[in-house]
Formats: structure tokens, sequence, C-alpha cells
């Protein structure tokens, strides 16, 4: 992919950790000029140095997306810095999916969910758009969840904004037909992150035979098991490809489980 990635401009939120930065790494080392918007400077900061050990170029730019006058500074940079996008990953996002029972829920919660994880990638992708008008093969990929098809009890924020997610891919998708730009989603699965996080919280993953097993792949996710995707559907080789969403899971999803 790198003779497609060299001097390709592909600005990835929520960047900084965990997948958004397993992505990061696969998209600079197939030649992309990187962009990381993340809100944790700390995270920000030790994602350029990881980067950096490797001979790979980025640029972080602090951002929360729940903010439309952040992620319009955002664009504003991005585009004094490199003319135009061609792609944007909406990978930022609250993760913590539990909430308490229903009666203990509190609503300032779920509004800060769905803030950050449905309304952040809409703002992206509103101030994006005249960046991705320039590109020749311009995409948008919005990470989702299994989390959107299926849920475990007290979940409501986190289920709701991946939910919604998916809707706002194929929305996109169809709503941006005119100006070239193909919108699609990857719903990962459970993916380990747990030594790809800043240094206050890398810890090394431990799995019980009883978590692999419930994937017929035999294991649990990685942080490059999405980025490969991604650097496929954000590609020209995925040009036929638009309003759709990958499930990458190792098969969790489509295996019953008695208990």
């Amino acid at each position: 992919m790198k003779e497609y990635y060299t001097a390709k401009t592909v600005l990835i939120t929520g960047g900084a950790q965990g997948i958004g930065l397993g992505m990061a790494q696969t998209f600079a080392q197939a030649g992309a000029r990187v962009v990381l918007a993340d809100k944790d400077a700390e995270a920000g900061a030790e994602a350029l140095q990881r980067l950096s050990k490797q001979n790979l170029q980025a640029q972080y730019i602090p951002c929360d997306v729940a903010s439309e006058e952040q992620v319009s500074a955002l664009l504003r940079q991005v585009a004094e810095a490199y003319g135009q996008l061609d792609a944007l990953v909406n990978n930022a996002g609250i993760a913590d999916p539990f909430v308490g029972s229903l009666q203990e829920m509190e609503m300032a919660e779920f509004d800060r969910v769905l803030a950050v994880n449905l309304r952040g990638p809409l703002l992206c992708a509103k101030y994006a758009l005249p960046l991705l008008q320039r590109a020749e093969h311009p995409a948008i990929l919005n990470i989702s969840s299994t989390r959107a098809f299926m849920s475990e009890p007290n979940t409501f924020p986190y289920s709701a904004s991946k939910g919604g997610l998916e809707a706002l891919t194929h929305s996109l998708a169809v709503s941006l037909t005119a100006e070239r730009i193909r919108v699609n989603a990857i719903a990962p699965g459970w993916i380990e992150v747990g030594e790809w996080q800043k240094k206050s919280r890398r810890h090394t993953p431990q799995h019980a035979a009883h978590d692999k097993e419930q994937h017929p792949v035999g294991r649990v996710g990685m942080p490059e098991d999405i980025a490969e995707a991604a650097l496929f559907l954000c590609s020209d080789k995925a040009g036929f490809i638009t309003g759709q969403t990958l499930t990458i899971d190792g098969g969790m999803t489509v295996r019953m489980i008695y208990s």
C-alpha cells in the first residue's frame, strides 16, 4: 500500500492510544502523513515518541471532538499544514460501556457519551468536507463496535452511540456521493489495547483459556487487526465499497455460547 499512501494525509481522531494508535502506526508505515487528534496531551506526546523511534512521522493536535469549536480549529490546522485530506478516521470515543442500572444512570453521562461517540464523527465529517473534496479518492472511516448489534446489561449510552454511528455511516455514504466520498465503518469486537496505552495506563494483558475459546479464531483481537482493514477501506482498492460495516471480531458474534 505504500505506493498509494505516499503523500496522502490521514486524520485519525482518538489516535494517541489503543486502536487509534495502532492505525496511526500502520498508516505511517504505509507512507501516509498522519495527524493524530486526541484530547489527552500526555498520550499524544508519548504517541509521537513511539512513532519517532520507528522513524515514522506524525503530527499531534489536541482536540475534544465533542466541541464544534475545537473540531473546526483542528481542520483549519490540517488545511494550513497539508492543503487537503485523503482520509478521515473517526475513532475517538468514550470506550467504557457500563453505567449501572437504568435507574442509576446519570443523563449527563449519557449525553457526554453521545456527544463524543456520535456527534463527534458528524462534526469531523462536516468540517473535513472541504478538504476531502480536494482529494482524488477521499474516504471516511467510522470505528463502530459489535455493541451496535448486541449488548451486555447496562451499556445504554455506548450501545446507543455505536448503533447511531452505524446509521450515520450509511447516511453519510448516500449523502456524499456527489462529492465522491466513500464512507464505511469497522465494528471491532474484543481488541486488546493494554500495550497500546500511554505509559501510566499500559499493562500486559492476561487472557484465560475461555477468553480465547469464545473466538473461533482462537485468540483475542489486536489493534493491528483493525489497522490493516482500515488501510484497505481508506484506499482506492476499496473503491466499490461504501455505506458498509466490516465486523472484525474473530467470529465472536456468530458463535453460540451456552452457559
